[in-house]
């Protein structure tokens, strides 16, 4: 029996993925349900996550998501290659590129040329940057805490070495990511 659409202000952020799961497996009698409401759910589970960090800590500071990313990244590996930033923030290095110059405008990284490859250019914080990053990180982290603490600690340990496993297992299949 086809499941009948729902008005448009019944569906809501978290319903959608039943909804959607039914819908599709309904349409498409091969997919595997499971599969798509795990993918769904960890999708949404993520965006809300980062959505939530952003707003939250990182935007009242003036930063975007992925400008907190390329902080984090030369704070705690820094002086470090613009190549490599882009590598460890899951990044282009254009898109990191970018971010580096409003950074720099603001005053929170130097760039300087490589000594061994003139092409090459090297992030540092300066020591505005550092103290911006180690205040936003508290924060950040104090709101991972508020995230985390939904689970115990053995479920927070088991849904780490789940995603481990998802990610570990991704090479099985030629999965596609920036590196």
């Amino acid at each position: 029996m086809p499941q009948e659409k729902p008005e448009p202000d019944e569906l809501h952020f978290w319903s959608f993925v039943d909804y959607a799961v039914a819908r599709t497996t309904q349409e498409l009698p091969g997919v595997d349900p499971a599969a798509m409401r795990l993918v769904l759910m960890l999708h949404r589970a993520v965006n809300m996550l980062v959505y939530d960090l952003e707003s939250s800590v990182h935007r009242p500071r003036g930063w975007s998501w992925p400008g907190f990313r390329v902080l984090f990244v030369i704070w705690l590996t820094g002086p470090v290659e613009a190549k490599q930033a882009a590598e460890l923030t899951g990044m282009s290095r254009a898109a990191v590129s970018a971010l580096v110059n409003t950074l720099e405008r603001d005053g929170l990284v130097s760039r300087t040329r490589s000594p061994q490859d003139g092409r090459a250019v090297h992030l540092t914080l300066t020591e505005q940057g550092l103290d911006a990053i180690t205040e936003a990180f508290r924060a950040h982290n104090a709101r991972e805490q508020d995230w985390a603490g939904s689970l115990s600690q053995e479920e927070q340990a088991t849904l780490t070495e789940l995603l481990g496993k998802l990610i570990t297992a991704s090479g099985r299949f030629d999965a596609r990511h920036r590196a």
